[in-house]
């Protein structure tokens, strides 16, 4: 990519985002009331969704060609969400707001269908295999796929026997384990959960201490969400689904969604008439996978991802590292964006060996390390059987994503900004996110719990204030109205039993 011209068609790739956020009452208690009826159907909306709980809306984006596009779209569902909310607010952080204890957590609803019953059953699987605390913690998800004139210029200039989609999906591969070898960088650089109300379970993690009565924290912490005691799940650590090929995760993805574990034989299918969950097996489904980033078939395709990835190989890749970004309304900005942009083209522009047991176990290590205590001064990681001061690598790796950047920058259109910025970051951790939600707490003596409570009623009341273009609003009310019939039909046409459409569910593998 050494002639510019060609750098240039770097630019121009497609990027959405998938951003969770609690709903909570006026005093920052897990709302229980249903997904408001206004919004639509949570099955069939393409933008409006819920994640685990009833509480847990999803707002969805479809892939722009421009930040700007994607973050203005975001906005525009705040804005029709906040005025659907009537006396409830949207939590402002990762980590979750004043939650009831066990069992009731509320699953999402998904009515009578059966592609409604297999998402609310699989949920409550989730729910006896983790515990539902920990499906409450939200997160950004930042999608990406490179432009077509990229991959087609890639492909003349790299002698290769593979097909078009099989040479996409190999480099893709790679991108992902380059990621994987540098997702701890995100987690210092925007982890923004460094502290959690009380009220979250926790097994005493020995990294914590308690910030004031109602807080605990990690005083080094950057992202508590991408540590053991949020989505780094110990019931997981067993999996060992390798990225150093698509038929090699794929082989370890199938193996995992068709192979009983005698831990969730022991809670059971079906008791008293009920599902417990949708299987024995080691992950029920595909997405119960909790990876940092995910290689993703084309989002229309209506198989399963196993299947869809084997047929239409990897269309897009899913970064699932970012934690909502509570000092932004929208929880993700228009900087962080670009430096992930600049640092999956960085991955995916670099040789990739694969990654064998050591080096994984490396950036295990690694990942939690920074996640626990990334800010803690003179911190080694792991790399390579040795270790290396964190800010000395944050500073070299920021050096190369800098010159991606400038190729991406031919209209001055902040990509090196956003890397002069994660470079401050990386010499003062104080800069950071995590760093500064703390500062907050400290100088304003409140809690966690309340400061995160005024943030959110803040934000609510910004997108209160605003108004969607009079078309814009018409069409939303429209696909609200789209979606609950199309969910009515859904029900309606339902005459399969729901045990039989799991059978032929499953039996697409």
């Amino acid at each position: 990519m050494s002639d510019r011209d060609n750098a240039l068609r770097l630019r121009g790739g497609l990027r959405g985002i998938e951003k969770e956020s609690l709903r909570v009452d006026r005093r920052g208690y897990l709302a229980h009331t249903r997904h408001p009826q206004g919004l639509g159907s949570a099955l069939t909306h393409p933008y409006l969704t819920t994640d685990y709980s009833e509480a847990l809306p999803e707002l969805v984006t479809p892939p722009y060609p421009s930040n700007w596009e994607t973050l203005q779209f975001l906005c525009d569902l705040h804005i029709y969400v906040a005025k659907h909310l009537e006396d409830e607010l949207l939590w402002a952080q990762s980590m979750p707001c004043r939650i009831p204890s066990g069992d009731q957590v509320p699953i999402a609803v998904y009515g009578s269908s059966n592609p409604g019953k297999l998402r609310s059953v699989y949920r409550r699987g989730l729910g006896f295999r983790y515990g539902r605390a920990m499906q409450t913690i939200s997160g950004v998800h930042f999608n990406y796929s490179a432009p077509l004139q990229f991959w087609r210029l890639l492909y003349e200039l790299e002698p290769s026997n593979l097909s078009l989609k099989d040479f996409i999906s190999h480099h893709y591969m790679g991108a992902i384990r380059n990621y994987r070898r540098l997702a701890w960088l995100l987690i210092y650089l925007f982890g923004a959960s460094p502290a959690f109300c009380k009220s979250f379970p926790t097994a005493g993690s020995p990294c914590l201490g308690e910030l004031d009565a109602d807080t605990w924290f990690a005083p080094f912490g950057t992202s508590l969400r991408m540590s053991d005691i949020g989505y780094r799940n110990r019931s997981q650590s067993e999996l060992k689904i390798s990225m150093n090929s698509l038929d090699d995760y794929l082989g370890g993805l199938v193996a995992a969604v068709t192979t009983s574990n005698p831990r969730y034989e022991a809670i059971g299918v079906l008791a008293d008439g009920e599902y417990r969950q949708l299987n024995t097996n080691t992950l029920q489904i595909e997405a119960e996978y909790y990876s940092p980033i995910r290689p993703k078939p084309p989002a229309d395709n209506p198989h399963r991802p196993t299947v869809a990835l084997r047929d239409n190989g990897v269309k897009y890749l899913e970064v699932r590292t970012l934690d909502l970004n509570m000092m932004d309304p929208l929880g993700v900005n228009a900087q962080q964006l670009r430096f992930v942009e600049a640092l999956l083209l960085y991955c995916l522009l670099n040789d990739s060996p694969p990654i064998d047991s050591a080096e994984q176990a490396e950036i295990d290590e690694r990942d939690l390390l920074v996640a626990r205590e990334g800010r803690r001064p003179g911190l080694e990681l792991p790399r390579g059987g040795r270790t290396v001061e964190l800010s000395r690598w944050a500073r070299e790796a920021l050096s190369e994503i800098r010159e991606i950047a400038a190729l991406l920058d031919e209209d001055d259109d902040g990509y090196v900004d956003s890397v002069e910025a994660q470079v401050a970051s990386a010499e003062d951790p104080e800069r950071t996110p995590s760093a500064q939600i703390l500062h907050h707490i400290r100088i304003g003596g409140a809690s966690f719990f309340e400061l995160a409570l005024e943030t959110s009623r803040r934000q609510h009341r910004y997108f209160s204030e605003l108004n969607l273009p009079a078309g814009k609003e018409a069409w939303l009310d429209e696909l609200a109205r789209e979606s609950l019939a199309q969910q009515a039909r859904l029900e309606a046409e339902s005459g399969q039993s729901f045990e039989d459409y799991l059978r032929e569910y499953f039996s697409e593998v």
